[in-house]
């Protein structure tokens, strides 16, 4: 057994101390209602969903250097120019078939994070809603 603390990597070693405070919380607290998940504020919501759309953007931009390479050609006429340029050519589709791929995941990512922050703002009427019902004021 360690004579000193034990390592939390999302802690500095001293003081132990959060690095970054939790975004959100996973599950529900004892005794409360709701199913499992994530549990994040609209501002950490709308900040995910933006950089999620931001490295989509990313992979989108980098598709265009895998078309170069998916499209080169060889320098000579010979069987060794064109050898290579095919086996530049393989990596290159290969190399924009997983960009597409991650592009596409990180758009459904967006996309969710998106419909949460939907989600989030329909129970916040909801609640304004029952509150005036019930002759309170926000």
């Amino acid at each position: 057994m360690p004579d000193g603390p034990v390592y939390d990597p999302g802690t500095r070693r001293a003081p132990l101390q959060p690095v970054v405070p939790a975004a959100g919380t996973y599950g529900s607290e004892a005794g409360a209602s709701g199913g499992a998940g994530f549990q994040y504020d609209e501002a950490t919501l709308r900040e995910l969903m933006h950089e999620w759309n931001d490295l989509a953007n990313e992979f989108k931009l980098d598709q265009q250097h895998a078309i170069v390479l998916a499209r080169t050609k060889g320098p000579g006429i010979e069987y060794a120019s064109s050898g290579n340029a095919e086996k530049i050519n393989q990596s290159g589709n290969a190399l924009l078939e997983t960009l597409i791929e991650r592009e596409e995941y990180c758009r459904k990512m967006a996309a969710k994070f998106k419909a949460a922050l939907g989600r989030y703002a329909q129970a916040e009427d909801d609640h304004t809603t029952e509150i005036r019902h019930t002759g309170g004021s926000l």
